[in-house]
């Protein structure tokens, strides 16, 4: 069986997770379960990133240990994570043991390699992205991510020879440009190259919160060069050597647009270093935006996705989240148009089908679905489903899951135009077309059938509740695309269980 190896950024837990942070989670989870249905060994990784100067002082402020204030946090994300149903495989953190050891083992790797030497560093730190700045990074003297005015810090430091690895780099990126995706994110990274890398300090001084340096120990190990190592610390490089061979390297790290140096710059000169196999591709996506700004804990601008989940349910909140932002660019979020989709597509659109579908078929046959004789000049559903799967496939395999979203729309908009058009209702009052209304009825369940399990890994609780209601015997959780290599695979005399609607229209319950 072949492996997809995959990963999101790992959050610091200064605060609760938000909507901009949700959504590449989501995203991941829509990918590792696309990934499943495929017959992929997929294995999704995610985490806290706990070592960071504002986490301690979150801790202080809170009066708690900073260990007991990282504990609860866990809690609080994997709760988040639980409601949103993100099916991560592993949790890691970093104050984790297994973490710690593969830091250590990693940075003597690379002190053994001759890439860390000790020097001064003066320079630009902004505390709230931990990340050192060039003067010539600054926006008006200001942080570019967070417009807030960094501290000026002077102090003696392990540096990493980044420069080094910047022609390895270029080779690597111009011989495999899916290394980075997508390809305007390439091309910054291309640019940043090209202008000329510059070392980079990988320690502190007078900060007791962290890894410990394993030939200093008055220094610990700057956050962002501990952070990116929880991707093999992760998967077993020094707990578990056989998880780690399986896995390694990863197939696909997910990352926001902002920490792509970070990812296709440093991490992977730290894996030359180390010589370690590095990354086959990793994708900066873009933004979700409030109101036309970036969602940020710094600046307030920011929704929560529990709430949003309570209100209105977590697979509805997934669904317009990979439909309205292309994942490759910025997109913004407004609850008006929240609703709007809410009500068109998921009410009208998909719940619809399902209801009136499921509805004829209890109400006419009492519930059995019955294998019609199929007649030559019907196949208006199943013409419209041939091809559909690829079409889906190639969208979500290049990451462009609204287009995989489009491409399963397709079929559900058909299926209503083909229950307006045939009015099965009519066919049932006529005993004499009580044939031609079994294949109706039967065409509607199997395209009912088919976009449930292409919707699976957007609204996998949904979806699984449509595939209960059409009883089929197969067990959901183990479905794979290959229940759509044929069209008409519902059992005879399957007997459907008609439920309660979907998605009731928002208005109706406000």
């Amino acid at each position: 069986m072949p492996k997809f190896y995959l990963t999101t950024a790992i959050d610091y837990v200064n605060s609760k997770p938000h909507l901009g942070t949700a959504y590449e989670k989501i995203a991941a989870d829509v990918v590792a379960r696309y990934k499943r249905l495929m017959g992929y060994d997929t294995y999704f990784l995610m985490g806290n990133d706990e070592h960071s100067q504002n986490v301690a002082a979150r801790a202080k402020e809170m009066k708690l240990d900073v260990m007991d204030y990282c504990d609860q946090m866990e809690e609080e994300f994997r709760r988040t994570w639980e409601i949103l149903h993100i099916s991560f495989d592993d949790f890691i953190r970093t104050t984790d043991p297994r973490h710690i050891s593969t830091v250590n083992e990693l940075l003597q790797r690379i002190h053994q390699r001759g890439d860390i030497y000790k020097g001064k560093y003066q320079g630009w730190y902004c505390i709230s992205c931990e990340a050192f700045y060039q003067s010539k990074d600054l926006i008006d003297g200001k942080c570019p991510s967070h417009g807030t005015v960094p501290s000026w810090i002077s102090e003696e430091n392990y540096f990493f020879s980044l420069s080094k690895y910047r022609e390895q780099l270029l080779h690597h990126i111009a011989e495999r440009p899916e290394f980075v995706l997508p390809e305007v994110r390439r091309n910054e990274i291309v640019s940043v190259l090209k202008s000329g890398l510059e070392d980079i300090s990988i320690s502190r001084s007078g900060t007791p919160w962290g890894i410990l340096l394993p030939f200093d120990n008055k220094s610990v190990v700057y956050v962002w060069f501990d952070a990116l190592i929880n991707y093999i610390s992760g998967v077993g490089f020094s707990d578990d050597s056989e998880k780690y061979r399986r896995y390694w390297p990863a197939d696909l790290h997910i990352i926001g647009k902002d920490i792509t140096r970070f990812h296709c710059i440093i991490w992977p000169a730290m894996l030359l270093s180390a010589n370690i196999p590095l990354p086959k591709s990793i994708f900066g996506h873009g933004f979700v935006k409030l109101r036309g700004e970036k969602m940020s804990k710094t600046t307030g601008t920011i929704l929560d996705p529990l709430r949003l989940s309570e209100a209105y349910g977590a697979d509805p909140l997934r669904y317009f989240l990979i439909s309205e932002i292309p994942f490759d660019r910025d997109g913004d979020f407004s609850l008006e148009r929240f609703k709007e989709r809410f009500n068109s597509d998921l009410a009208n659109d998909y719940g619809n089908l399902v209801s009136r579908s499921l509805t004829m078929v209890d109400r006419y046959q009492k519930g059995r679905v019955i294998l019609p004789t199929r007649t030559a000049d019907d196949t208006y559903l199943q013409e419209i489903a041939e091809g559909l799967l690829s079409r889906y496939q190639q969208a979500m395999e290049s990451y462009q899951l609204h287009q995989g979203v489009r491409v399963a729309w397709e079929l559900i908009r058909g299926a209503n135009l083909y229950i307006d058009s045939q009015k099965p209702w009519l066919l049932a009052k006529d005993t004499s077309k009580s044939g031609r209304l079994a294949e109706v009825l039967f065409n509607l369940i199997e395209a009912i059938r088919q976009v449930t399990v292409l919707l699976k890994p957007i609204m996998p609780v949904k979806t699984r509740e449509v595939w209960h209601q059409l009883a089929l015997a197969s067990d959901f959780e183990k479905v794979t695309f290959k229940e759509l290599e044929e069209w008409g695979k519902i059992p005879s005399d399957t007997v459907v269980k008609p439920g309660q609607a979907l998605f009731p229209r928002i208005e109706e319950r406000e």
